[in-house]
C-alpha cells in the first residue's frame, strides 16, 4: 500500500464525516452520505496536507437492483502529493444531491452530464439542464434499463427539408444470438479432424 494514500486515508479517518475509506488497485475510494459531500469535498480542497485541488470528473454508475441506485462518483488530484483518490456518493431517482461547484466550479459541466445521461439530480447546481442529448429527449441513455433502440428516430427528410423526429421502428425484433466461439470446435467431426487429434 502507498504510504502517501495511507497518510491520507489516516487524514480522512482523523476529520470524521462518516466517511469509509477503501483500498483497491492501489487506489483509494472513500464513500460518504450525500448531505455531507460539500463540507467533505471543501476539507480535502482546503487541508494544508492534501490539498484535492482539481476536480477531474464526476460521473455516475448505475445499479438498478440497489435502493439507492446510482453512485455519484467524483475523482479528485492533488497536485502537491501528486495523488488521486475516488469519493463516492449514493442516492436514488428522486432525492437531489448537493452541488460541488461552491467548491469546485468546473464540476458545472460535470454535474449537468450525469444529470443528462443518468438522470441523478444536484441540488444548488446554478444551471441544471442537458448538455449532450436533444431538447426533447425522453429519458437517461446511460441508465441500464434505458432500451438499445432509444425511443425515437432522428433523420434528415430531404423532401420535407428538414429534420425528423418518428417513434422507432424495428424491422425485426432482436434475435438471440449465440455467443460461443467458432474456434471452440463442433460437437460432430469435420473430415481431416481425425489426423489432428493423433
Amino acid at each position: 500500500m502507498d504510504e502517501t494514500l495511507k497518510q491520507v486515508a489516516d487524514a480522512i479517518a482523523a476529520h470524521g464525516a462518516g466517511a469509509e475509506t477503501a483500498f483497491a488497485f492501489g487506489e483509494l475510494a472513500v464513500t460518504v452520505p450525500a448531505e455531507g459531500i460539500v463540507a467533505f469535498l471543501r476539507f480535502l480542497y482546503d487541508d494544508p496536507k492534501l490539498r484535492f485541488v482539481n476536480i477531474t470528473d464526476i460521473c455516475g454508475v448505475d445499479y438498478p437492483q440497489r435502493e439507492k441506485r446510482f453512485d455519484v462518483v467524483y475523482h479528485l488530484l492533488s497536485p502537491t502529493l501528486n495523488r488521486r483518490i475516488r469519493v463516492k456518493v449514493m442516492t436514488d431517482e428522486e432525492t437531489p444531491v448537493p452541488s460541488a461547484t461552491p467548491v469546485f466550479p468546473g464540476a458545472d459541466w460535470f454535474e449537468r452530464e450525469a444529470y443528462d445521461l443518468y438522470g441523478i439530480l444536484f441540488s444548488g447546481h446554478p444551471d441544471l439542464r442537458r448538455i449532450l442529448t436533444d431538447y426533447g429527449f425522453a429519458g437517461h441513455p446511460l441508465r441500464k434499463d434505458f432500451p438499445l433502440t432509444g425511443f425515437v428516430e432522428v433523420r434528415y427528410d430531404d423532401e420535407r427539408k428538414r429534420v425528423v423526429y418518428e417513434p422507432v421502428k424495428l424491422a425485426q425484433q432482436f434475435r438471440d444470438f449465440d455467443f460461443l466461439s467458432p474456434w471452440e470446435g463442433t460437437e460432430y467431426v469435420l473430415p481431416g479432424d481425425e489426423k489432428a487429434k493423433q
